[in-house]
């Protein structure tokens, strides 16, 4: 049989081990947590560095350009029509 010594040393091994895994695994919890939000962040920023790009377009497009996609509200077939005539004539 084992001596009180050696169940001594194998439990405190067991206990020491099972306390490093939970002390390791919350370190390794918080970093991935931490990358998780820093990519969120650089993700939203980036989704507002588009949506600034697309804004800028759409404002330098110029005023009086004719609208082809029939989804858009200003949408306008006549226009549209006399467009294709004057480019087709």
């Amino acid at each position: 049989m084992a001596s009180s010594t050696v169940n001594v040393v194998r439990y405190t091994a067991l206990l020491s081990g099972v306390f490093y895994g939970i002390a390791h695994r919350r370190s390794l919890q918080k970093a991935h947590d931490e990358e998780k939000l820093h990519h969120a962040v650089h993700e939203r920023e980036h989704l507002i560095q588009q949506a600034k790009e697309a804004w800028k377009q759409k404002q330098e497009a110029p005023k009086d350009s004719i609208v082809t996609d029939p989804e858009d509200p200003r949408f306008d077939i006549e226009k549209l029509i006399s467009k294709w005539e004057k480019e087709y004539s």
